[in-house]
């Protein structure tokens, strides 16, 4: 799970998609340009500022020195995942380009590259088989990882599903909103040539300005989006609608037994605090405790503490009713254990991965027996706030109990590295 920041699904939040573009003032109006962007930067940005990531952030290996690829879910899911790439890729030129550390290639060689996997994989290969056919056709790089150890911490993220109703009643009490009216979301780069800047603001048009948006505290006590942005539906448990946001995507179960699907559409800008953190600080939670089930824990046996804590966190996000999905942050549908959110700033997007790093075997009534080896392919398909730098990984988990437990609680080390095909 993401206890540092939400992703846009998200995805998750912020895992989550393509950034649009403000349209251009008038010529005869500068001074509006102007007043835009002096406004832009005092507003809060999301997500926030990061030092630039110096290259490389993927090493390139010698034959010699790859894995052994192996499959723990024995393929299953992957031929799906690698489709949903290729999508993708089919909607971007030909000759757009991918970083791999300090080698590019254009999206006709990534096309190339999962199409002749997926093809590998319908001869239902030897782990021989495999292992050579890799060695042969393609080039491994290795992510560089955290500076202080050269591993990739994993987490895990998945797909909630909630309670609730499409009108409000003492049961349902909580709104659950769409984008507010007069939201913007400007993408600093084109501002800025030549210079790292990924800062994304959000904020509200009032008038001829651009003002912030409220905080989560504004939003949840004093009602500021009230007859300003649409209810989607409402729900009764605050903790489960917090997670939902965290999470980016998820699903509502009503009492006559439909479902709403929702997706990160928007968030209000403000930075993230994480309130396992917070938690952690003032002494409410152990650090070898901390899971999301935890919180969850602590603050529905503290009723009375846990609007103070959510408030903690003043980031706030918006959905929309999409079916389908979850999708993530190259618009394509996520695949449960094939789909993983990277930082798009130093991974490629929609390239084959291989992940070496651990996963929960649960027992009866939702514990953890044991911890075992997760070895498999991959799809780098979303990102997220919290996921920054080349020593991060988010990896979707799906929905359903084993989902939300495997996702609350990885937090562990491993290796990811990804494939190309040779020129």
């Amino acid at each position: 799970m993401q206890l540092s920041s939400p992703h846009p699904a998200n995805g998750a939040p912020d895992r989550r998609r393509l950034r649009p573009r403000i349209a251009s003032r008038p010529a005869n109006r500068p001074w509006l340009l102007l007043g835009l962007l002096t406004l832009a930067l005092s507003a809060c940005v999301h997500p926030p500022p990061q030092e630039r990531i110096e290259p490389p952030a993927l090493t390139l290996l010698s034959p010699e020195a790859t894995p052994r690829f192996t499959d723990d879910l024995v393929f299953d899911g992957l031929s799906h995942a690698l489709r949903q790439s290729l999508s993708f890729f089919a909607r971007v030129p030909g000759d757009r380009e991918f970083q791999f550390g300090s080698d590019t290639y254009n999206a006709r060689q990534m096309i190339r590259s999962l199409s002749e996997f997926e093809n590998f994989l319908s001869r239902k290969p030897t782990a021989d088989a495999l292992q050579d056919f890799i060695r042969q056709r393609y080039r491994v790089y290795r992510s560089t990882g955290r500076q202080e150890s050269g591993q990739v911490l994993f987490t895990g993220y998945f797909a909630p599903e909630l309670t609730g109703n499409m009108q409000p009643d003492n049961r349902f009490s909580h709104p659950v909103y769409g984008r507010p009216e007069g939201l913007v979301r400007i993408d600093l780069g084109p501002f800025f040539p030549g210079q790292d800047r990924n800062e994304t603001i959000f904020g509200r048009l009032a008038g001829d300005r651009v003002i912030p948006l409220p905080s989560r505290r504004e939003i949840d006590r004093e009602g500021a989006l009230r007859d300003r942005a649409p209810v989607l539906a409402w729900v009764e448990d605050p903790v489960a609608l917090f997670f939902l946001h965290v999470q980016g995507s998820g699903q509502l179960r009503f009492p006559d037994g439909s479902r709403l699907h929702l997706q990160y559409d928007s968030a209000n800008g403000h930075p993230y605090r994480s309130i396992g953190k917070l938690l952690m600080e003032t002494g409410k939670i152990p650090k070898d405790e901390m899971s999301m089930q935890r919180i969850a824990e602590y603050l529905r046996s503290h009723p009375d503490e846990v609007q103070q804590v959510l408030d903690h966190n003043p980031s706030y996000v918006f959905f929309r009713v999409r079916p389908g999905g979850p999708f993530g942050a190259l618009d394509v549908p996520l695949t449960p254990g094939r789909s993983l959110a990277t930082d798009r700033r130093v991974f490629p997007p929609g390239a084959l991965g291989y992940i070496e790093t651990r996963q929960p075997l649960i027992g009866e009534g939702g514990t953890i027996g044991s911890w075992v080896p997760c070895r498999r392919f991959v799809l780098n398909q979303d990102t997220g706030g919290a996921i920054r730098g080349p020593g991060r990984a988010d990896l979707y988990t799906g929905s359903g109990d084993y989902a939300e437990v495997a996702a609350g609680h990885l937090q562990h080390d491993g290796q990811l590295y990804f494939l190309i095909l040779r020129p």
